[in-house]
């Protein structure tokens, strides 16, 4: 039943494109494995094997890339996702994932202008003083340009690719019809919660195509830094006013699901560190400033740009920052802040048992061997005991913890891969800037702040009250959940839901047979019935025979075949 909902009509060109890609670069068995390649083999589209593992002299990691790349930006969204899950996948595939670059041809002016004067309430020349026709960057969901308003102020405007949203739609279908049946169908995968990274991809995607929604986490965050000085800086900004950290000025009055206006950022790109030491840039401040305001995005307030990569990243004068392109953010709950607290500090520290608490924590429900999960932790802190913290890479430590979890097949909560992810980023740009970049040292003074401030006297009385209020509530629900317990028993409506996943396997299995023998109950009383109606004399025949006793038998004979395979394929199915 997955399958034949797969195959739907609004679904299938894509399928097919799918299921092309996929053989060209090598992952053939995957169709097979998936059913595609008999669904579609049975609507009469040819696949094209004899080109399957064309590109095999290519490494896995490469191969995958290039698929994804070749499917269209649902599948470059999905692989820069899996690229933040440093929990689930070796270096070699994280590495190839992050080389997906989100770019494409740009969409011509004449195309994108109607749909722009629809979101924008009036023509482009309308609204703007001047509008540049050619694209500042194209990616696969949207393009820029460059604009300036009436009162000069300059801007771009991102304007999402016409006809973009049926595909991705079309897209997000499969993928989550396949989780389901990896999940299903594959108990190794179940640790690694195909359906959870599916819906978090989703739920990312959907975000990314509301331009409003990236508007308001660049807002949230901007409200977040009103106000900031990095008073540790060595050198600080021109004046009090200047922003050391500047998110770009969102003009709500232009800005909706389809398009948004924002400030233009005229500042040196993050990847041209050339032009930085032109501009006599202190590249030393730049990576502290960059790292301060991205632990405190993460320590402090709890909400963080979850990509704060070169290519994300301005260097403006006086050794400032600008951060851009807020469509993938993380956040973090009070109580997920603690335990990254106290697992980054257990790092630094060398305290293997705070760390190995903390993973216990995530691994969740998962079944764990923690004996050899703390055994490994402890090994892994005791070969950074006595290393200088300067000469610690936060980021190779971070990456063989994952190593570790891994192994032990604990998957990560999304937003805690997210949060890992950032902190590897994070390390990686700032030991570009400056070599001798201490991302240990930098970190341990907020951490250290933080943690005694949400053990403070007035931080516990706010939690107390809160628990206590939460407490006072189930109390006083107590009696009406307790009478609703009992009317239910009484009427004979008490139920009991119990989820027993190797239960449900058996229920469908028994519901097969079930189907199987009433299928053979039909063909038997289908043969019966044309046995007695090849004895009755009279009525029309064929090849003289009597037509409806011949007919019958014909139809006994396409149900039992049809049985008959039902059966082999269940068999081959329980033997894999």
């Amino acid at each position: 039943m997955l399958w034949q909902a797969l195959i739907a009509a609004r679904d299938f060109g894509r399928l097919h494109e799918i299921a092309s890609v996929l053989i060209r670069y090598g992952f053939g068995d995957i169709v097979r494995r998936m059913g595609m390649a008999n669904a579609l083999e049975r609507a009469g589209r040819a696949l094209l094997w004899k080109h399957a593992e064309e590109l095999a002299h290519l490494e896995p990691p490469a191969r995958a890339r290039r698929a994804l790349e070749e499917l269209g930006p649902t599948f470059v969204k999905l692989g820069q996702v899996l690229a933040t899950r440093v929990d689930l996948f070796e270096p070699a595939w994280i590495a190839e994932f992050g080389k997906l670059q989100d770019s494409a041809p740009p969409v011509p002016y004449a195309d994108i202008r109607q749909q722009l004067g629809e979101d924008l309430g009036a023509p482009p020349e309308e609204i703007f003083a001047a509008f540049n026709p050619e694209p500042l960057a194209a990616a696969s969901i949207a393009q820029v340009h460059r604009a300036r308003l009436v009162d000069g102020s300059e801007v771009v405007v991102k304007v999402r690719r016409p006809g973009i949203r049926p595909v991705i739609e079309a897209d997000l279908r499969w993928m989550m019809r396949l989780a389901e049946l990896v999940e299903a169908e594959n108990p190794e995968m179940r640790n690694f919660h195909p359906l959870e990274i599916v819906r978090q991809f989703e739920q990312s995607l959907r975000r990314e195509l509301d331009f409003a929604t990236e508007c308001r986490n660049a807002e949230r965050i901007a409200n977040n830094f009103a106000g900031y000085t990095d008073r540790d800086s060595v050198s600080p900004p021109a004046t009090d006013k200047t922003p050391v950290i500047v998110i770009p000025r969102v003009y709500w009055q232009w800005t909706g699901e389809r398009v948004c206006v924002q400030e233009f950022i005229d500042g040196i790109p993050g990847r041209n560190l050339a032009a930085a030491d032109r501009a006599d840039l202190d590249r030393k401040v730049l990576a502290r400033r960059g790292a301060h305001a991205v632990l405190k995005m993460i320590v402090e307030d709890g909400f963080f740009h979850a990509d704060p990569h070169q290519g994300n990243v301005f260097y403006l004068p006086g050794n400032r920052m600008a951060f851009i392109d807020f469509g993938m953010v993380g956040s973090l709950s009070e109580e997920r802040r603690v335990q990254m607290i106290r697992m980054m500090l257990g790092l630094v520290q060398h305290d293997a048992a705070r760390v190995a608490d903390v993973m216990l924590d995530w691994s969740g429900d998962s079944s764990v061997d923690e004996k050899g999960l703390i055994l490994e932790i402890q090994a892994f802190v005791d070969q950074y005991h006595g290393i200088p913290l300067k000469q610690l890479s936060f980021g190779t430590m971070l990456n063989d913890l994952t190593g570790i979890l891994r192994k032990h097949r604990v998957a990560l909560p999304a937003d805690l891969a997210l949060l890992i992810k950032a902190f590897i980023t994070l390390d990686g740009m700032g030991r570009e800037l400056d070599p001798d970049f201490d991302t240990a040292g930098e970190a341990i003074p907020l951490l250290e702040q933080s943690l005694r401030a949400l053990y403070a006297p007035t931080a516990l009385i706010k939690r107390g009250w809160r628990s206590a209020g939460e407490m006072l509530g189930v109390i006083s629900d107590l009696p009406y959940d307790i009478s609703r317990l009992l009317r239910a028993a009484r009427r004979g409506r008490l139920e009991v839901h119990i989820d027993v996943t190797r239960l449900k396997h058996f229920g469908n299995q028994l519901d097969g047979a079930a189907n199987r023998l009433v299928i053979g109950i039909v063909v038997a009383a289908i043969i019966i019935g044309s046995s007695i109606v090849m004895t009755v004399p009279g009525g029309p025949t064929l090849f003289g025979l009597p037509t409806f006793g011949l007919l019958g038998f014909l139809g006994a004979a396409a149900g039992g075949v049809w049985l008959l395979l039902s059966i082999w394929k269940s068999n081959k199915a329980d033997r894999e």
